[in-house]
């Protein structure tokens, strides 16, 4: 059941991004192999800051994702945060598709090691000015359940991140794109923001 084996690679977001100074490296890509009823996703984002030579955060997914309806994907997994340090390792369950008014949902609980949870919203939106100009208003929030001293997080709401880019699809596979993006911690997050010294 399912049919045919597929498989697919994208980046959803492969950009530089500069702000007062500073320079990012970011990334955030995802592949699957399988049919239409049981896929294996693999997922990939974090952010290099050039101006330090190193990695600012760096993750990886490897999911089992089964269709729960036409539109909706349920997710299980094992996610692995190689930066910041300490490294740590993640239960996912999480579901991803489209909902309503064609806004695609990724939406996932990650339990670590340590036992902590904490939860992760990303949503989307393709507006089609022509065939081939498109733009995409783009949020996600991260939230946690308990205080993480260590890596700065603190319970609750803990950053949101909007973005808009527009993007050229001189091909289905070529889309380069510009855009804005604004990004704030929130509560005890923003409290160890601080306290390092760093804007929130």
């Amino acid at each position: 059941v399912g049919g045919q084996t597929n498989a697919m690679i994208f980046a959803d977001r492969l950009e530089y991004q500069s702000n007062e100074g500073d320079s990012v490296l970011l990334w955030d890509a995802q592949g699957w192999v399988g049919d239409d009823i049981n896929k294996l996703w693999i997922k990939t984002e974090g952010e290099y800051l050039s101006n330090d030579g190193a990695f600012e955060e760096a993750e990886v997914q490897a999911l089992y994702s089964r269709a729960i309806s036409p539109y909706f994907d349920l997710q299980l997994g094992y996610r692995y945060d190689i930066e910041p340090d300490p490294e740590r390792h993640f239960a996912v369950f999480g579901v991803q598709g489209l909902a309503p008014y064609w806004f695609e949902v990724d939406a996932a609980a990650f339990v670590s090691d340590d036992g902590d949870v904490s939860a992760r919203l990303e949503a989307e939106y393709e507006l089609f000015l022509t065939q081939k100009l498109i733009l995409q208003p783009r949020a996600e929030l991260d939230f946690a359940v308990q205080d993480v001293p260590e890596l700065g997080i603190g319970s609750g709401l803990s950053t949101a991140e909007a973005g808009l880019r527009l993007r050229y699809e001189f091909r289905r596979e070529f889309a380069p794109y510009i855009g804005v993006s604004w990004r704030r911690a929130f509560g005890e997050t923003a409290d160890f923001t601080r306290a390092d010294g760093e804007d929130v």
